[in-house]
């Protein structure tokens, strides 16, 4: 079912797990697709293995962004669909955090999703769907994760001012929260199997639903989000973590 049919979405962050997770959703949905990353050579990889656009932006960087923003409207015109998933995180106790560790964090998801928001609104069409990737720790206090969750609980409050911003022009803002979800970002921190078998056993453990979140999940919610059946949802954060939460 193509509802998304001539629907332009860029994506933040779309090389792997839920960005790229997402990009497959909206282009089997219709959509023309652009996603972006800060490594040329996966961003490449990962279109050629789409049949989507690639372009090179860090997230971290404004000019990067507005460049991003400047040749998206060039190729593409206005956007349909933005979708800021591109994300860090980075576990340390408060007394042992650093200040580039903080840096890093805010830089890719607060500052860096801010401003994606900011340079795209007005290549936004009227009507548009923008959705934030945010996290389930933003509604639960958890040890050792006090900035990425602080990065996350700004995000959300950014998204319900732009949601009310934006309302007169239709275009709506709403952000998902996944739990824990299966992505490659284990394998890349370069644990073996057996151990990032304890590490999923250990979460879900602390998982009502007994289980991993999936990235295609996720992808499904967003391919909601941005099509007409949400078409009065803006402002809402969507908590997709098994009832983690409720905990």
């Amino acid at each position: 079912m193509e509802n998304l049919k001539n629907k332009v979405a860029v994506i933040t962050g779309g090389n792997s797990g839920i960005g790229y997770a997402t990009a497959k959703q909206l282009k089997e949905q219709g959509a023309t697709v652009i996603i972006t990353g800060r490594r040329k050579e996966a961003i490449e990889k990962a279109a050629l293995e789409l049949g989507v656009s690639a372009i090179v932006a860090d997230q971290s960087k404004v000019s990067d962004i507005e460049n991003l923003a400047l040749k998206v409207k060039a190729d593409f015109g206005k956007v349909d669909i933005l979708f800021i998933n591109a994300g860090i995180t980075g576990l340390a106790a408060i007394e042992e955090t650093s200040e580039e560790l903080f840096d890093s964090i805010m830089n890719v998801n607060f500052k860096g999703a801010f401003f994606t928001l900011s340079k795209f609104t007005p290549i936004l069409k009227d009507g548009a769907s923008v959705v934030f990737l945010s996290s389930n720790t933003a509604s639960m206090t958890t040890a050792h994760i006090s900035v990425y969750s602080a990065s996350k609980i700004a995000l959300n409050s950014v998204m319900k001012t732009a949601a009310l911003e934006l309302a007169p022009r239709k275009i709506r803002v709403n952000s998902v929260s996944p739990g824990p979800t299966e992505t490659e970002i284990m394998n890349k921190v370069g644990y073996d199997a057996a151990t990032i078998k304890t590490i999923m056993n250990t979460v879900v453990e602390k998982v009502p639903l007994k289980q991993m979140g999936r990235a295609e999940d996720v992808a499904k919610m967003v391919s909601h989000l941005s099509s007409d059946a949400s078409k009065f949802i803006t402002g809402a954060d969507f908590i997709m973590d098994g009832g983690m939460v409720l905990a």
